[in-house]
């Protein structure tokens, strides 16, 4: 039981102890252990305002980003609107290129084809010619090889030129 009813003198020395310990620790411990909160406090609030910072840098550099991407899109929608239109262009005008080359190949195709008719029939012609002459001639022949046929071919001429 005397531990649990202490006497006075255990509770003088104790609070002799206790008093000590708490001089010693106000004037070697007290100062740095507050020193020290205080430090960790301050660099934790600078921790703080620098992530705090950091967060803006952070929002302004992606706000940033997502204008040069804004950018970025509007230009190559223009650059790809620009080639589209210059196809296009390009397109287009081989097509009116190749429609006026194959209208002037059609063209000189008609020119060359009714060249070749009027050669062929010019060619057509003379054959004709020379074999009507070839035939004319034989025809006469064989009507003045006889004398009599001759003589009635003459009558015959000259009636015709007294009635006209």
């Amino acid at each position: 039981m005397e531990l649990v009813t202490p006497s006075i003198g255990l509770v003088f020395w104790t609070v002799v102890a206790f008093v000590c310990l708490l001089i010693l620790l106000r004037k070697f411990a007290w100062k740095p252990i507050m020193s020290a909160i205080h430090d960790r406090e301050q660099s934790i609030d600078e921790a703080l305002n620098k992530a705090e910072l950091a967060k803006q840098e952070m929002a302004r550099l992606t706000a940033q980003n997502e204008d040069l991407m804004k950018e970025a899109r509007a230009e190559r929608d223009r650059i790809l609107k620009e080639a589209k239109e210059l196809k296009d262009g390009i397109v287009g005008e081989a097509r009116k290129q190749a429609q006026t080359e194959g209208a002037k190949l059609i063209e000189k195709a008609r020119i060359e084809i009714e060249n070749q008719k009027k050669a062929a029939l010019a060619e057509v012609k003379g054959q004709v010619s020379a074999l009507s002459l070839e035939i004319a001639e034989r025809v006469l022949r064989s009507q003045l090889e006889d004398k009599s046929k001759q003589e009635a071919l003459v009558a015959n001429l000259l009636k015709d030129v007294e009635l006209n």
